[in-house]
């Protein structure tokens, strides 16, 4: 297996195209209340375990073993209408402490389309909370996000959702908002109460960059070891002797990216050493590569630096982020009746 080859950055631009987003945004805030962070995690509803027995199941054939795990509860371990996808954390953010966010998106067998929802998840408390994605429109409405939320970035305020053929769409976690109705099934404004198929908190999108130049957008990362901070981005490729590429972008220190005249230009691109790369990450010059094997078997944790080493996986490996202090990289697994966050020494 060889290891990350540079390629050309050129289709790796992204156009920003933020629209009516502000708009949206605007007239939610004035019929919403609007919620902190820290409010949607004291008041999180749901409870983690805690190097639970879905994880040790799961990692019986890993060399070396998770460091630390932590299980959804049983409903969520469960459910096969959601499926976790991206996984980014505090330490993504610029910030201390053991919040992490997952993101899921909706796949169901019937019924109409629920978009994205995120988890955050607090560790110190070992609890967490779904909260729901939405496009705001300027008349104050909302309806969900449907993408399929592959890979997740949190820097600063911003978390980046990549969205596969369009580019990465943009949430703020200081614009979250707590809606009045209780309504399990439906979504939206309806006589002056707001649903959002019983979630408690929605988040608005605030912001969008548009693919220009026919990259994919399949998962998101953060390296804050290059000169400038940057976002990762790779492309998802499950065809035999096609490999995808990842970039990275340069960001600004309010979280956006780097931009000329309202486009951004990656600093730098590779291609892939191999096809089904679920996430990826660099740290100190070494790249992180989460690589699928489908629902039966365990996927592969690739590491390119020096040389090129394969490290037993679990099944269902997706994005991948790291605890820079506790040098520690962590991922999500994403079939039902396995899924778990877990973290490994980097």
């Amino acid at each position: 297996m060889s290891g990350m080859t540079a390629v050309a950055v050129e289709p790796f631009q992204l156009r920003r195209d933020d629209g009516d987003l502000a708009a949206g945004v605007q007239a939610l805030s004035e019929q919403l209340k609007r919620a902190t962070l820290d409010t949607v995690l004291a008041k999180a509803n749901r409870v983690l375990v805690r190097k639970g027995a879905t994880g040790a199941g799961a990692f019986q054939t890993m060399k070396p073993r998770p460091v630390d795990w932590y299980c959804f509860d049983a409903d969520d371990n469960a459910v096969r209408d959601w499926y976790p996808q991206g996984l980014t954390c505090a330490s993504d953010a610029g910030t201390d402490g053991g919040t992490y966010v997952v993101s899921w998106y909706y796949k169901p067998e019937t019924g109409a389309e629920r978009g994205v929802r995120l988890s955050f998840l607090n560790t110190a408390t070992l609890r967490y909370r779904h909260v729901l994605l939405v496009r705001a429109r300027p008349d104050g409405d909302i309806a969900p996000i449907d993408i399929h939320a592959g890979g997740i970035a949190w820097y600063g305020d911003l978390l980046y959702v990549a969205d596969t053929a369009h580019g990465m769409r943009v949430f703020d976690t200081r614009q979250i908002f707590e809606v009045d109705g209780d309504g399990k099934t439906t979504i939206g404004r309806k006589g002056g109460v707001y649903n959002a198929f019983g979630y408690r908190y929605v988040m608005p999108q605030t912001g969008a960059w548009t693919s220009a130049g026919g990259a994919r957008f399949s998962f998101a990362a953060i390296d804050r070891t290059t000169p400038v901070d940057t976002l990762i981005s790779g492309e998802y490729v499950d065809t035999p002797g096609t490999y995808g590429r990842v970039a990275r972008w340069p960001l600004e220190s309010d979280g956006s990216l780097r931009a000329d005249a309202g486009v951004a230009s990656a600093s730098d691109a590779y291609r892939l050493p191999e096809a089904k790369i679920q996430g990826a990450l660099s740290h100190d010059g070494t790249w992180y590569l989460s690589q699928a094997a489908g629902a039966t078997r365990n996927g592969t944790l690739i590491v390119v630096g020096d040389k090129v080493v394969e490290r037993p996986y679990p099944v269902g490996p997706e994005d991948l982020t790291c605890v820079r202090d506790k040098k520690t990289l962590w991922s999500v697994t994403e079939f039902a009746g396995r899924r778990v966050v877990y973290g490994v020494p980097l």
